[in-house]
């Protein structure tokens, strides 16, 4: 038997081998990259790696070196083609974009929209971003929001996206897709619950809470306390301290904000009922124009792809192979293709940055469809 010394020493080697020769081939890239570009040929060719992978797999003699080879060789192109998309960039060969740098995103003389009434933890994000003297309106859901922007009824949306302990708001997400629209800032609220009667109620008189479905989860450890307790969705929070205000029976509670105690005129049964004392909500904002603050830093992009063994693996490779950080990827269903996803993606980067336009050259040569969400 070998020492084992002998046969490190050997791989070592063949190791030194296989850089040398990957050097070569992606020098070789790198030439077919340039005929590319001179004949304006697209990078992907589907069609001839396929033949390719099925000439090197029979190459190999058993197996499991069949399957080595496949995956390796996959890697090797992937990494080929990820060249060639710098090397576009580098040519100057860039699409132009839809979206428009602007010095700042205002609220002055423009008309905002959010969902929910008075009080509401939205219209606290919405002041929060743009101020208390905002010029702005309600609606009763947030479907409704995206149609004021879609009409030009509205300038700007707010809408709740994320909550730090309940997790994404799902249906904005899909709204996303279904409306041209596009992100264009963010703000943090955090998010004290209180749970909200009558002011002659007391603890022992509630039989029925309300609140927005996140709300309720929110409170879920609060709320197993007190089992006996019917739980009750609404539309928004402040709309559950509306509700408790015009029933006027002592039996019903709302779990909302402090601000609706005093604008609804209720008592305040039980501070901080959330479960998690760091509870926060993260809202976007919302316009139809394609726009973004030219220091922007973050970049939401959605796209859907092929049903098939590796394919987002190899998606996300392209923010590996242009050093971008990921800091949060969602998936939802397709509506009418069963057991198909649709990603949400949100990365550090500026629609100005090489690094970027190469990674979404990239992701629109490889995904079924590729939308940006806005770079805020």
């Amino acid at each position: 038997m070998r020492k084992l010394d002998d046969i490190r020493e050997e791989i070592d080697s063949v190791d030194a081998e296989m850089v040398s020769l990957y050097e070569k081939r992606m020098d070789l890239a790198e030439q077919v990259a340039e005929y590319k570009i001179s004949t304006g040929k697209k990078v992907l060719d589907k069609e001839r790696e396929k033949s390719k992978l099925e000439k090197i797999k029979a190459l190999a003699t058993t197996e499991f070196t069949k399957c080595g080879v496949t995956e390796l060789f996959e890697q090797i192109m992937a990494m080929s083609r990820k060249r060639q998309y710098q090397m576009l960039t580098e040519h100057g060969i860039i699409e132009k974009s839809e979206f428009m740098p602007v010095d700042r995103i205002t609220g002055e003389q423009k008309r905002i929209v959010c969902q929910g009434a008075e009080g509401s933890n939205t219209e606290a994000a919405m002041k929060a971003f743009f101020g208390e003297g905002v010029d702005g309106f309600h609606v009763e859901n947030w479907r409704d929001a995206m149609e004021a922007i879609k009409k030009e009824e509205a300038d700007y949306a707010v809408l709740p996206i994320e909550n730090s302990s309940a997790g994404i708001v799902s249906q904005n997400y899909d709204l996303l897709m279904e409306y041209d629209c596009c992100i264009v800032g963010e703000q943090i609220i955090k998010i004290d619950h209180c749970l909200l009667g009558m002011p002659d109620a007391e603890l022992s008189d509630i039989t029925q809470v309300y609140s927005h479905p996140q709300g309720l989860m929110q409170c879920a450890g609060f709320l197993e306390e007190h089992r006996n307790w019917e739980s009750i969705s609404t539309k928004n929070t402040a709309m559950a301290a509306k509700k408790i205000k015009e029933d006027g029976k002592k039996n019903q509670a709302a779990i909302a904000s402090r601000i609706t105690a005093d604008i609804y005129g209720l008592k305040i049964l039980r501070e901080n009922v959330q479960d998690d004392s760091n509870n926060s909500t993260r809202f976007i904002i919302v316009s139809k124009k394609k726009m973004y603050v030219k220091d922007a830093k973050k970049i939401s992009i959605c796209f859907e792809i092929p049903h098939e063994s590796g394919s987002l693996y190899h998606t996300l490779s392209h923010f590996i192979y242009n050093n971008l950080n990921m800091d949060h990827i969602e998936s939802r269903p397709i509506k009418g293709r069963n057991w198909e996803y649709r990603f949400f993606i949100d990365f550090v980067g500026n629609l100005e940055d090489s690094a970027v336009q190469n990674a979404l050259r990239g992701l629109k040569e490889e995904t079924v469809k590729l939308k940006i969400l806005g770079n805020y």
